[in-house]
């Protein structure tokens, strides 16, 4: 999912990582532009000192999308990868992405498509439904549906927004190595099934198993992504 290319990210500009966590989006930023061109933030302590230890010398804060510890007009290009349907306001963390974004410059963002059944964790979500009719999935964050995200853009201001998606194909040795991540309790999924007891979550284990390929096995997954101008 090459979102920095859609992006228009090109060398000698000066691009911020909204919600950077790990590092993942900040270090292909690195890659064009240099630890110099690349700023990041992000509200989570250990994501901030993982990052600042990975790229010595950048500039991370720790802080939230809807208050962004930067000047006006200070960054090309502002970037918010996987990001927006987790701000408490999506509208106004994206105003404050075109405020610290100069004139002529990129406000990008892109959410993963659970709406439409395209995100990473579909299968996951159509095994807790096949067992729990009633369970809420992640179909209803903002940006996850078609056109919801280009909507947000223009509530919050930003100009000339173009809407397209972005595709990415993982491979899983074992059916293992996609379960484990659901185990660490991250996110609304794994939130739901650490609330779940034994049997619940074995059921669930099951029934992923049951709807996904035999081992080895590659998936697909798509995303919602829009560049627009401050």
């Amino acid at each position: 999912m090459e979102f920095v290319t859609r992006a228009d990210v090109v060398a000698g500009e000066r691009a911020l990582d909204v919600g950077c966590g790990p590092g993942a989006l900040t270090a292909r930023l690195v890659e064009r532009l240099g630890t110099e061109g690349v700023a990041a933030v992000d509200p989570s302590a250990p994501f901030v000192e993982a990052v600042r230890t990975r790229f010595p010398g950048m500039d991370v804060h720790q802080g939230v999308a809807e208050h962004l510890p930067f000047l006006d007009d200070a960054f090309d290009v502002t970037l918010a990868q996987l990001v927006v349907h987790f701000m408490t306001d999506p509208v106004s963390g994206l105003a404050e992405m075109a405020r610290v974004t100069r004139p002529g410059g990129h406000v990008a963002a892109c959410v993963w498509d659970h709406a439409g059944g395209g995100g990473p964790l579909a299968v996951f979500w159509q095994a807790v439904r096949d067992l729990d009719p009633q369970a809420h999935d992640e179909s209803g964050l903002a940006g996850a549906r078609e056109g919801h995200l280009a909507e947000l853009c223009a509530a919050a201001g930003l100009q000339h927004v173009e809407s397209t998606t972005l595709s990415v194909t993982v491979h899983f040795p074992t059916f293992a190595d996609w379960w484990e991540p659901f185990t660490f309790g991250v996110g609304p999924a794994g939130a739901h099934l650490a609330r779940l007891d034994e049997h619940g979550r074995a059921a669930v284990r099951d029934r992923c198993e049951e709807l996904l390929p035999p081992a080895p096995f590659d998936l697909s997954a798509s995303a919602w992504c829009t560049v627009a101008r401050p």
